[in-house]
């Protein structure tokens, strides 16, 4: 395709005949740097070899140090994006194609990857238009036994905004804000109402927002994309990594914290809702279901339907390899796979990396 970055190439990768037979060559397409340790679990213990090939529109993102083929992701957009990736699968003899960007229109598109012979590790198009829309995603689970849902309402002008804001505010002491479509939570604000200006000077002011100021904003369009307003969950968040299988649902709550460290922790109130939600939603690939505490109750945040950039602590933390067996899955193989439900505590350390 014209753009390859010149890196060396492990002999692994090489096309030969010989080498096809049993080499498995995977596409990552646009991930975040934590999938780093995604790729280095998918590539263990499995029956063959594996290629992985990695695209992504940072030129000297981190991830090319665990690729073996690198390239620059393309910037189009809609129909020319899966061009794009069909021609690079083509091109590149791709087996099998991990998506992050564009997930939900590559998901609508699987048939045109099937008929050139890719797997594509994403759920079915409906399943992800769904929980991608996380009012759609609250309507349906709702539904679940025993699962909180938070209260909320979605708005599409300044009025409706602030008539929102003000009724949630009697039941809450602040009120937070996202749009409906949203990817990596860029539009997540919280709303507070006093500021001290003079201190804000000393620290990083985060996602808060003043509501005058948001609220003027809003009244700058005559409409907007659908908003979000609900509640702000301030107590400790929950991190799910979950994987349905032929022998069972694997589900590795993360209690985060302020810092590094993360509690891995089997408690049955969220192992309940988990499974709940993943009974209604049966998705075939690995997924991450947030939660957050306010006050004793842990309420749904949203559903993310890809691996999580966490996940390769659970897996760590648990002595399972999520990814991998999640590849197999796709491959038709099955996988045994244990973990023993045992409290533990898993951080992580940096180190440093040579890009080029």
């Amino acid at each position: 395709m014209g753009f390859k970055i010149e890196k060396p190439v492990p002999a692994i990768c090489g096309l030969s005949a010989a080498g096809r037979k049993s080499m498995i060559r995977i596409w990552f397409n646009h991930w975040f740097s934590t999938s780093y340790g995604l790729i280095e679990l998918m590539k263990k213990d499995v029956s063959g070899q594996i290629c992985v090939i990695g695209s992504n529109s940072q030129r000297d993102s981190v991830i090319q140090k665990v690729c073996d083929e690198w390239y620059p992701d393309s910037p189009a957009e809609g129909e020319a994006y899966i061009q794009y990736c069909l021609s690079f699968c083509k091109e590149h003899k791709i087996d099998v194609f991990v998506p992050r960007r564009k997930m939900v229109e590559i998901s609508k598109n699987i048939g045109r990857f099937s008929e050139i012979g890719v797997k594509v590790m994403v759920d079915d198009y409906a399943v992800l238009r769904l929980l991608n829309d996380k009012a759609a995603a609250y309507d349906l689970l709702k539904e679940c036994k025993g699962v909180h849902i938070p209260d909320y309402a979605i708005v599409n002008r300044a009025e409706e905004f602030e008539k929102a804001y003000r009724r949630l505010r009697t039941d809450c002491e602040q009120v937070c804000v996202k749009f409906v479509k949203d990817e990596g939570a860029m539009s997540y604000r919280r709303i507070v109402e006093q500021v001290d200006r003079f201190s804000r000077l000393r620290v990083y002011p985060g996602a808060e927002v003043p509501f005058d100021v948001y609220l003027s904003t809003l009244r700058e369009a005559e409409s907007f994309d659908d908003l979000m307003v609900m509640p702000y969950l301030s107590g400790q968040e929950i991190s799910v990594d979950c994987l349905n299988t032929d022998r069972g649902l694997i589900a590795i709550p993360r209690f985060k914290s302020a810092s590094r460290h993360e509690n891995i922790i089997f408690d049955e109130e969220i192992l309940g809702m988990t499974r709940a939600i993943m009974d209604k939603v049966k998705l075939k690939y690995p997924c991450n279901i947030q939660f957050k505490m306010r006050g004793e109750i842990p309420y749904l945040l949203e559903v993310n339907t890809r691996m999580s950039g966490g996940l390769w602590m659970a897996s760590v933390a648990e002595n399972i390899n999520i990814p991998n067996i999640a590849l197999n899955l796709l491959l038709g193989r099955e996988t045994e796979w244990a973990y023993e439900p045992v409290e533990k505590v898993v951080s992580y350390i940096e180190m440093p990396q040579i890009i080029v």
